[in-house]
């Protein structure tokens, strides 16, 4: 038995018991809080126990966290060492990394998971994040597809997470992205304003339709153009599930590497055999601007262009076909 004893502070006063317990490092999560209180494992003297006890400051919390799985149950890695992740910032409220393609952002959801994610790594690199998304999310505010790389955040506080999930539902935020493309692009710049739902058909992809989606609006612009293929940077003002891969694909521009949204009917050129392989789609989170949750100042976090998409712009750029 490891008996533990924590005592209320002043900036904790008004905390729900589960709340308090959630925020101890052994504990982690709510739902972990849950299970102690079910095994009668915590102990609040001269109180009644229930989750919504509120507490005040000087309050005794005692709890036993002996029974708890492991929080190294998160990385379903077993023996494999979870990934350093990249930091491009961080402090007490926050922790930016530069995503690397091929890194979940957290486990999926209701399948099995053998590997890890942004979400493990950063558990196992800065202890525990508070999971108001769900346990097996902690800090994550928001995600990046699997293969897509670039700037991802994540809260280290439950009041960083709430401001920044505010701050995303407000779309408050600023992201831009850069992708490579089929397709030269007839105009330099526009908006695509296109409601996006998923596939009946095919449940894991989305799709556009005419009624009945969810509003979706991204905004891009020409960076380059090569001979067949299109430099994009693209601001999403929403964020849908693989917005912008569904709308790219939508106007005729699938995205180079992308093996689940194909434009077949627009697209008409194929990869170069010359030209050095992208094995993921070719989409980057290069740059995200937020309000810090704790301080209200504007900042702005880039990632720098992935080897695999530089490599590939400079060898489009090295054999662009003349007008």
């Amino acid at each position: 038995m490891t008996l533990l004893h924590r005592t209320v502070s002043p900036a904790e006063r008004g905390l729900r018991l589960d709340q308090f317990l959630a925020r101890q490092p052994e504990v982690g999560s709510r739902s972990r809080a849950k299970d102690l209180l079910d095994q009668g494992k915590v102990a609040v003297p001269g109180q009644k126990l229930r989750p919504g006890l509120e507490l005040d400051v000087g309050m005794a919390v005692e709890f036993d966290p002996s029974s708890l799985p492991s929080l190294d149950r998160l990385s379903g890695g077993g023996a494999v060492p979870p990934p350093v992740l990249s930091v491009l910032y961080a402090d007490d409220a926050i922790v930016v990394v530069d995503k690397p393609a091929g890194l979940m952002s957290h486990p999926p959801e209701g399948r099995s998971f053998a590997g890890h994610s942004v979400a493990s790594a950063a558990v196992a690199q800065f202890g525990p994040m508070p999971s108001l998304a769900g346990e097996d999310r902690p800090g994550v505010v928001h995600r990046l597809d699997r293969d897509t790389s670039g700037v991802m955040l994540l809260a280290r506080t439950e009041a960083a997470f709430c401001s920044l999930r505010d701050q995303w539902q407000q779309r408050e935020v600023e992201k831009e992205y850069r992708c490579i493309s089929f397709g030269v692009a007839r105009f330099d710049t526009d908006w695509i304003e296109r409601e996006i739902a998923t596939d009946p058909r095919r449940p894991e992809r989305m799709q556009v339709v005419e009624q009945g989606g969810r509003e979706a609006s991204t905004y891009y612009e020409v960076v380059d153009r090569f001979g067949g293929f299109t430099h994009f940077r693209c601001m999403p003002k929403t964020g849908r599930t693989h917005q912008i891969r569904v709308h790219m694909m939508s106007i005729g521009h699938s995205l180079v590497g992308d093996r689940v949204y194909k434009s077949r009917r627009a697209q008409q050129e194929t990869w170069p055999d010359a030209a050095p392989k992208i094995e993921r789609q070719a989409l980057h989170a290069i740059r995200l601007r937020i309000a810090h949750p704790s301080t209200g100042e504007t900042m702005e976090f880039r990632a720098p262009m992935p080897s695999d998409m530089q490599v590939a712009l400079d060898w489009l750029a090295k054999n662009k076909k003349p007008k």
